[in-house]
Formats: C-alpha cells, sequence, structure tokens
C-alpha cells in the first residue's frame, strides 16, 4: 500500500504484516492514533474500555516484534484485547463489538487466526500458553509463545500452577505480566529501563548460564552461596525473585507507555532460545483519556459515551437493579446481625459489596481473583458461627466448584451463596453467561437452592438465606433491572422448599423458576384469550422441590410446562424425576420442561437471546399448544 504523509498511519494497516513494514521512529505515532480510535469507537458502542487503553503500546510493540499468528499471542481474559483486534483485520468491524452477530468482547477462536486461544475468565493464559509452546515442541516447531496476563489475575492459584509447571519444564514460553493496578515493583523509570535492556540481553543471560553451570561442580558449601548471589542479583534491582523461584528468567520492571523501552527488551526475549521468561511491564489503566484515567473502575465497562466529557449514558430503566437490591437488602440484614459477613473475589462494584462495604467495613472481604479460596474461606467463617455471604457471579462460581463441593457440602456449613448474573447476560455472551449453576447445585445433598422472580422475591430470598443456618443456601438473579414492584423495607422468611400460587386456572400449568414467571404471566392471559385457563405458580425454591404443589399441579392439569432461564439437567429435569418415580405421569399429563438450548448462545441483548432460546412468553404458547396437539393448533390458528 503506497504511503501519502496524509493517511493516517492506522489506515494503512490491515494486518500485523502492514505494522511491521513500518519504520520503528512511526510506531508512537500509530499507538497515538490508535488509542483515538479506540476511544472513538468504544464511545459509539460501549464496551471494555480502560483495560484496551492501558495495553496500546504494549499490543503495537508486540506484534511488531513478534511474526503473528505464527507466533502464538494470548490475552488473558480478553478485557485487553480491544486495540489487539483494531491491528488484526477487525478495525471495520469494531462498531458490531459485544452485539448481536457482531464481534466478541474477547479473544475467540473462530473469530480470527490471530486469537490463538479464547478467553472470558482470567488467569488461563499461561497455562494455555505453556501447553502450546509443549506442542510446539513435541512437532519440532520454532515459532515463539506470548501470554499477556493483568497483574489481577495474578491473584489466581492457577497462574502459579502453571507458571511452576513451565519452571519445571524449562519451557521455552514468555510470560508477559501487565502490572496496571498492583504496583508489585518500585517505580520504573531510566535506571529500571537500562537494568531491564540488560539482563534481557544475550551477553547478561550467557554469562549467568556459564555462572550456573559452573555452581554445579564447586564444593556444596559454596554452591549454596554462589546460588543465592545469582539468584538474587536480578531481584535486588527489580524485585524479580518470586518468579525467578518459579523458574522464569525475570526482565523489569519496564514502562509498558515507552515504544524506546519496550521494543529493545521484546526483541531480546524473543531472540532468547531457552527457558521460560517472564517480562514485568508496567501501564496505566486508561491511559491517554483522563476520564479513564481518573476513575478506571467506573470506565472498566462503559456504556455508551461522550468522548469530550467522558458521561455515560444511563439506563432509562426507572425499577431498581437486582444487585442494588440485593445489596441493600443485605445491608439490611447486616444492621440486625452482627454476624453476617460478605466476601466477593474481585468485584465489589460487579456484586454490589461496594455499598455493604461502605456501611461495614470491617465485615467485607475482597479476596481478588480467587474464587476457590472465596468459598473456602466462607466456610472458615461459617465454622466459627459466622455467617458468610459469597456474593459471585454465576459464570466465576464455576471455577470454585470443587470447594463448594468438597468445603461447603459435604461438611454441611450454612455460606451462603448470592449469585449473581444468573442466566443470559447479554453483551458479553458465553463465557459470562449464568447457564449451570441450577444444575451444579441442585445436585448437591443438602443444598438449599432458590431463584428470585422479581426484585421483592429477592429481598425475601436475602432474609431467608440470613436465617437459615441448617446448611448451605444459595440464591440466584439476573443481571439488570427489575419489573418495577413494591419494596417492603425488609424481606420475608420463605418456609423452605414451598411455592407459591400466583394465578389460578385449570387446563394448563406453568411452574416458573425465576424471572421468566413475567412472562409466563403473559403466556397465560393469552393461553385464557383461547378459552385453555392457566395456572402461573412460582417454584421459588428448586431445591428442596415443593412437592405437594407439584403434585397439585399435575393431578389438577392436563399440561405442565416448567420453564427457567438455565442449562439443560436443572430445575426441569428434577420435575421429570419426581413425576416419574411417583407415578404422576401415568395419568397422561403432558409434561413440557422448557430450559436453555443444549449449546452456547452468542451474545446480543438479553431480550433477543430470550428469544432465541424459545424461553419468552410466545415460545410458551406454542409449547402448550404443541402440547395438545392438533386440534388445539387449529383453534389457535383460527
Amino acid at each position: 500500500m503506497a504511503e501519502t504523509s496524509n493517511t493516517p498511519l492506522l489506515d494503512r494497516i490491515t494486518h500485523p504484516e502492514d505494522l511491521r513494514d513500518l519504520d520503528e521512529s512511526k510506531l508512537t505515532q500509530l499507538a497515538d492514533e490508535l488509542r483515538a480510535d479506540l476511544i472513538d469507537q468504544i464511545s459509539r458502542t460501549g464496551g471494555h474500555l480502560g483495560a484496551g487503553l492501558g495495553v496500546v503500546e504494549l499490543t503495537v510493540a508486540l506484534h511488531y516484534v513478534f511474526d503473528t499468528p505464527r507466533d502464538r499471542l494470548i490475552w488473558d481474559v480478553g478485557h485487553q484485547a480491544y486495540p489487539h483486534k483494531i491491528l488484526t483485520g477487525r478495525r471495520d468491524r469494531m462498531k458490531t463489538i459485544r452485539q448481536e452477530g457482531g464481534l466478541s468482547g474477547f479473544a475467540k477462536r473462530t473469530e480470527s487466526e490471530y486469537d490463538p486461544f479464547g478467553a472470558g475468565h482470567s488467569s488461563t493464559s499461561i497455562s494455555a500458553g505453556l501447553g502450546m509452546a509443549v506442542a510446539r515442541d513435541l512437532s519440532g516447531g520454532t515459532n515463539n509463545v506470548v501470554a499477556v496476563i493483568g497483574d489481577g489475575a495474578m491473584s489466581a492459584g492457577m497462574a502459579y500452577e502453571a507458571m511452576n509447571n513451565a519452571g519445571a519444564l524449562d519451557a521455552r514460553l514468555i510470560v508477559i505480566l501487565n502490572d496496571n493496578d498492583m504496583s508489585i515493583a518500585p517505580p520504573t523509570g531510566a535506571m529500571s529501563a537500562y537494568l531491564a535492556r540488560l539482563v534481557s540481553g544475550k551477553t547478561y543471560r550467557t554469562i549467568r548460564d556459564r555462572a550456573k553451570s559452573l555452581t554445579r561442580i564447586l564444593p556444596d558449601f559454596m554452591r549454596e552461596g554462589a546460588r543465592r548471589t545469582e539468584e538474587y542479583t536480578p531481584g535486588f534491582f527489580t524485585g524479580g525473585t518470586l518468579f525467578e523461584e518459579l523458574g522464569f528468567y525475570y526482565v523489569g520492571p519496564i514502562d509498558g507507555h515507552d515504544l524506546n523501552h519496550l521494543l529493545p527488551v521484546l526483541k531480546n526475549v524473543r531472540d532468547a532460545k531457552s527457558g521460560p521468561i517472564l517480562v514485568h511491564v508496567v501501564t496505566k489503566k486508561g491511559k491517554g483519556y483522563p476520564p479513564a484515567e481518573s476513575s478506571t473502575d467506573k470506565y472498566h465497562g462503559v456504556s455508551k459515551f461522550d468522548v469530550i466529557t467522558g458521561a455515560q449514558s444511563k439506563s432509562k430503566a426507572n425499577a431498581p437493579s437486582y444487585t442494588g437490591v440485593f445489596a441493600d437488602s443485605l445491608i439490611r440484614e447486616a444492621e440486625e446481625d452482627e454476624r453476617i459477613v460478605a466476601v466477593n473475589a474481585a468485584m465489589p462494584a460487579g456484586t454490589g459489596l461496594d455499598k455493604f462495604g461502605a456501611r461495614f467495613p470491617k465485615r467485607t472481604f475482597d479476596v481478588g481473583i480467587a474464587e476457590q479460596h472465596a468459598v473456602t474461606f466462607c466456610a472458615g467463617l461459617a465454622s466459627e458461627g459466622y455467617r458468610p455471604f459469597a456474593a459471585i457471579y454465576s459464570t466465576f462460581l464455576q471455577r470454585a466448584y470443587d470447594q463448594v463441593v468438597h468445603d461447603v457440602a459435604i461438611q454441611h456449613l450454612p455460606v451462603r451463596f448470592a449469585i449473581d448474573r444468573a442466566g443470559f447476560v447479554g453483551a458479553d455472551g458465553p463465557t459470562h453467561a449464568g447457564s449451570f449453576d441450577l444444575g451444579f447445585l441442585t445436585s448437591l445433598p443438602g443444598m438449599v437452592v432458590m431463584a428470585a422472580s422479581d426484585e421483592a422475591e429477592l429481598k425475601h430470598m436475602v432474609r431467608t438465606a440470613a436465617a437459615h443456618d441448617e446448611g448451605p443456601i444459595a440464591f440466584r438473579y439476573p443481571r439488570g433491572n427489575g419489573v418495577g414492584v413494591d419494596l417492603p423495607d425488609r424481606g420475608e422468611i420463605l418456609p423452605i422448599g414451598k411455592g407459591r400460587i400466583v394465578k389460578e386456572g385449570s387446563k394448563v400449568a406453568i411452574l416458573s423458576l425465576g424471572t421468566r414467571l413475567a412472562d409466563a404471566m403473559k403466556a397465560a392471559q393469552e393461553l385464557d384469550g383461547f378459552g385453555l385457563s392457566t395456572t402461573v405458580a412460582d417454584a421459588r425454591f428448586a431445591k428442596p422441590l415443593d412437592t405437594a404443589l407439584l403434585a397439585r399441579l399435575a393431578r389438577e392439569h392436563e399440561v405442565l410446562v416448567t420453564i427457567e432461564e438455565g442449562a439443560v439437567g436443572g430445575f426441569g429435569s428434577l420435575v421429570m424425576q419426581f413425576l416419574a418415580m411417583n407415578g404422576l405421569l401415568d395419568a397422561g399429563l403432558k409434561l413440557r420442561p422448557m430450559a436453555m438450548p443444549d449449546r452456547f448462545v452468542n451474545q446480543a441483548s438479553p431480550e433477543a437471546m430470550i428469544h432465541e432460546a424459545g424461553l419468552d412468553a410466545k415460545a410458551i404458547v406454542d409449547t402448550v399448544f404443541r402440547a395438545l396437539g392438533e386440534g388445539a393448533k387449529r383453534q389457535m390458528e383460527a
């Protein structure tokens, strides 16, 4: 492509090959244009902004130095991958990001050859990268493997498990630690940049390797002293001793916004031919956009916003959010009971526990991206008589399932699980959907599982959980705003395992679990209009089942539809088993369980995802008519 002085550099980049054709002196200009383009794009669509702004120079440098996609570049989580998407042939589709049929908000293997590994949850990149590096070595390959991981993701044990394994294997793997928050090393500057370049270079590495060889032939009393001297020399200047202990060659810290520092170090580690290397890069989240720099939490994930003022568009919904109702309800209960404590895993604002923490700072614990630890930490609190609430998104609770089983359920400890983002979550897509909690929790003996149908029910369930000391209890609720019902000052304690009849009918029964209740009511009104008298019940509990209510619905109706915003194998399966085992299907009851389809549903608006999954009012009506057969169908069409 011919260059003209008036053409922005970014307009000349369709793939990293074009980037690598530029003179190094042009890269700072390119980074500036990339940052401006990212701000403009996300202001129109919303999405994850702060993390991407922080890695603009790093992204440019990585694609300039490494031969992607032949060299594998793995982005942990994926929040910071937007600049990477722009530089890898997807700039013209950024206006579709996180929208139905558009680009994913995360790295996705099926989207581009430049995304060698998908991401959505954190702390996976080093493990995946090590697998790729070993596969390369087994195949006789020579390409590089680079894993970029944020400092927040380093709070998860999986990252250290992978590093320990990489060190033991002495695998040729490059890890870039993007430190944008923890400040785990001294401030960067000219001296640290010089040291990083020095210790990453071939001369220093050669001397170091020869010194290691020499220590092997020294007497024992001298060998240990030499080993310690070798180990602590880089760490004395850089703070890298921890990573060296895990078997990594540590380089850094370096300024992640200074290409004059980044490029020579990345070239050095690219050309190193053995062993795992960790490059510690210090960046600033939101870099280059003052509103994002000054408020990194609010600009981590953003709605559409005004570029000049930074003001984000606000939801027009009048009803409070489920997350907000949970937080307010938990504060209300904690005012009455000093044994209530709250735990989250690096999501204080997302779970509403920032509000709880402001009110009860000594009773609030953010354990970092460490869901496994969070659950067992709660188990320890419960064992000493406290009443812990573990507020964790459904999708992230998956990461701690062994701890839920082994440390909570088997010991019958009363840990309260507040499961946010249950069901479809819209723009974040399948990696963040709360699809499986009903299935994996209801299978556990002694576990109580509730699902709120509206925000008032959520208040009742918070109080019910607070009062429940007979074992573990969970309640799930969706992302977004409630339906606008009147809220009591304080919730009621619900009888465990008891549902409620919302509307009485005689021919069709709809048994809803969770927020599908609103669509169940719409469907019932439509069915009534066709002469099909319809009962609507709110199950409230997936476990224990309200067996008396189930038996009544089965005996008194011709059709029974169950509906849940969860995967196959959850509530509907439990209902079917109970009815079958108690002979309640023998009289010809037409039972139709409705759940999420047995596939991963891509991002769209929550309403579109519900429609695609066949869980809206129309789908309920269609299900009833199919169950009743052709005669009812003709009646409907007439």
